[in-house]
C-alpha cells in the first residue's frame, strides 16, 4: 500500500473545511488516453486506491498502462477505544489523499475505450466518491 517514506511531521491536523471548491491542479488527462475524474470531495485511503488499482489491472489483464495520479500523504490518527480524555493525540492508523471535484484519479492507455470504461467502472465500485470517465482531447 502507498504511504510516504518520510515526513516532516508525523501527525497532522484534520484540516476541516479544506475540501471546498474545485481542484485547481491535476484536473486534466496528462499521461494516458483515458481518465477517471472525481465528481465529489472526499478522502481516499491507501487501501481504497490499491483496491481500485488491482481491479483495473485485473480487468485489462495486465495490458496497457495505468497511472495513479494521487498519493496518500496525509496521516490519520486514532485513539484506542475507551481511552480517557487527555494523554495526547492517537497513533497514526492510515494515510489518505484528499480529493476535490475535478481531480483526475487514474489514467490509462494502450487499451480500447470499451476495456478502459469497464476497468474504470470496476475501480469506481471500490471508491467512496462519485467518478466520471473522461477521454483526453488531443
Amino acid at each position: 500500500m502507498l504511504q510516504p517514506k518520510k515526513q516532516k511531521y508525523r501527525k497532522l491536523h484534520r484540516d476541516r473545511g479544506g475540501l471546498k471548491g474545485r481542484s485547481q491542479t491535476g484536473n486534466n488527462v496528462s499521461f494516458g488516453q483515458y481518465g477517471l475524474k472525481c465528481q465529489d470531495a472526499g478522502e481516499l485511503t491507501s487501501r481504497q486506491i490499491e483496491a481500485a488499482r488491482r481491479a483495473m489491472t485485473r480487468s485489462i489483464k495486465r495490458g496497457g498502462k495505468i497511472w495513479i495520479r494521487i498519493f496518500p500523504h496525509i496521516s490519520i490518527t486514532r485513539k484506542a477505544s475507551e481511552v480517557p480524555m487527555g494523554s495526547g493525540k492517537g497513533s497514526v492508523e492510515f494515510y489518505v489523499s484528499r480529493v476535490k471535484p475535478g481531480r483526475i484519479l487514474f489514467e490509462m492507455e494502450g487499451v480500447t475505450e470499451e476495456v478502459a470504461r469497464e476497468a474504470f467502472r470496476l475501480a469506481n465500485a471500490k471508491l467512496p466518491v462519485k467518478t466520471k470517465f473522461v477521454v483526453r482531447h488531443a
